[in-house]
């Protein structure tokens, strides 16, 4: 039930502490990226050996990721929204690096899976015995003409959520904004957190009426997509609150270039033709995909992902059967979230975990495309979207309420339970999830 993952990107390496005396160029697994995805399943898998009485050394897990910091991205909503300060979502990724991993502060560059082993950016070749992959995804902001020289200009009314030095920049134009249109985007294609683009719009339509502006703002939703959402029962009730609330609706209309000067966006139809939309403040939702270095490498499907099995999540061609993927950078035919990961991690582990001693996953363990999107409607107000692969709802509070309408408790669950579960326990590989604390049992 969190929306949440953390791009890998290039940064400088640095030293840290190691856990041996020296770096080492061998590990019995290596985790490709430190974010959600990574730092979860890492400790997952610690703790899975240790369980079973098998417990790995301290430098037996290797994780490769040169970035600075690790971000909780669901908060990044909050902060939009004015709940909350961007520093609350940021933390060093060494202080969240456990003594019984080992911090490679490089990314990877390369995949040689025929060899076990994978390079740096640095030209450091580190070798595996078993590789999971959880290096997150690419947000393409300059696919969008203009977005990038709009989003640095603090005059041109345009920002998002889907970044961290952006996201503050979310709530001045909320609160700045006194008449005029306020348009939101989403694009069509694959993005993480699918519903958050209409979360700050339901947001700022709240906030415009609480403190009296909502006569003198109209406020419009441009997406790319054919629908308000991907699941039937939570899409149906979504547009009848924009329709209840007087938010115009704009489907199959996707965002292709910013003109911050003159404050026009123009939209692209499925038929060519491009519609031009004035704008006194625009949130965009940028298009997302999968990064170079895993695109162009031996491990990706053709379109760019890791290709993995949807139950097992272990890659589909026989000769990397030691190779996994999690999150965002896989082929899950899923929502790409936090709460997603939480329900992977699990499943991950005991197939990893099968496979190291019997040479093949476990019979038992599989994901079934468990995936979640917490959606803030309103201060003090979410409607909780739960659903599996092929969208069908699978809600943790379904026999007892229905999750199509919004709630007070589900807002909290967002505000203030999902970032406490988040840094104190699902980075700790101990929070699963709606199971919560339970690790799930494969039997």
């Amino acid at each position: 039930m969190l929306c949440a993952s953390r791009t890998l990107v290039s940064a400088t390496p640095r030293l840290v502490r190691y856990a041996s005396t020296g770096p080492k160029d061998h590990y019995k697994v290596v985790v490709v990226g430190a974010g959600s995805g990574g730092l979860s399943v890492a400790n997952q898998i610690y703790h899975r050996f240790k369980a079973a009485g098998t417990s790995l050394n301290k430098d037996d897990i290797a994780i490769l990721d040169a970035a600075p910091d690790h971000y909780y991205q669901p908060g990044w909503t909050l902060v939009g929204a004015g709940l909350k300060p961007k520093t609350d979502f940021r933390r060093p990724l060494e202080s969240l690096i456990p003594s019984h991993l080992t911090l490679i502060p490089d990314n990877v560059s390369t995949f040689t899976p025929s060899s076990n082993s994978v390079t740096t950016s640095t030209g450091r070749s580190v070798n595996y015995d078993t590789l999971v992959v959880a290096a997150g995804l690419q947000i393409n902001w300059d696919n969008i003409q203009g977005l990038s020289k709009a989003l640095a200009d603090p005059t041109s009314g345009v920002s998002s959520i889907y970044a961290y030095e952006t996201c503050d920049k979310v709530w001045e134009d909320i609160e700045g904004l006194r008449s005029g249109n306020a348009v939101f985007t989403q694009p069509a294609g694959v993005i993480k957190c699918a519903g958050a683009p209409q979360k700050i719009m339901w947001m700022a339509w709240d906030r415009f009426q609480k403190t009296g502006r909502a006569d003198n703002i109209n406020v419009s939703f441009y997406t790319g997509m054919p629908s308000m959402f991907a699941v039937k029962k939570y899409s149906d009730a979504l547009n009848e609150l924009r329709l209840q609330r007087g938010i115009d609706g704009f489907f199959e209309h996707n965002l292709v270039s910013v003109d911050s000067g003159n404050h026009k966006a123009t939209f692209k139809k499925p038929d060519g033709s491009t519609v031009d939309v004035d704008y006194t403040t625009l949130h965009v939702a940028p298009q997302m995909g999968p990064l170079k270095f895993i695109k162009d490498s031996p491990i990706a499907d053709s379109v760019g992902w890791v290709a993995v099995d949807q139950g097992t999540l272990q890659h589909t061609n026989p000769e990397y059967k030691n190779i996994f993927a999690i999150g965002d950078c896989s082929s899950l035919p899923t929502s790409k979230t936090a709460a997603a990961i939480t329900a992977q991690a699990p499943v991950l582990t005991e197939n990893l975990y099968s496979f190291v001693n019997t040479g093949e996953v476990s019979a038992n363990a599989r994901y079934d495309g468990y995936t979640s999107c917490p959606l803030l409607t309103a201060y003090g107000e979410l409607m909780l979207a739960e659903f599996t692969y092929g969208g069908v709802p699978k809600e943790t509070f379904g026999q007892f309420v229905d999750q199509s309408k919004s709630r007070r408790f589900f807002y909290h669950l967002k505000k203030d339970l999902f970032p406490a579960a988040y840094w104190n326990y699902m980075l700790k590989g101990k929070w699963f999830g709606s199971k919560g604390l339970i690790r799930p049992k494969y039997s």
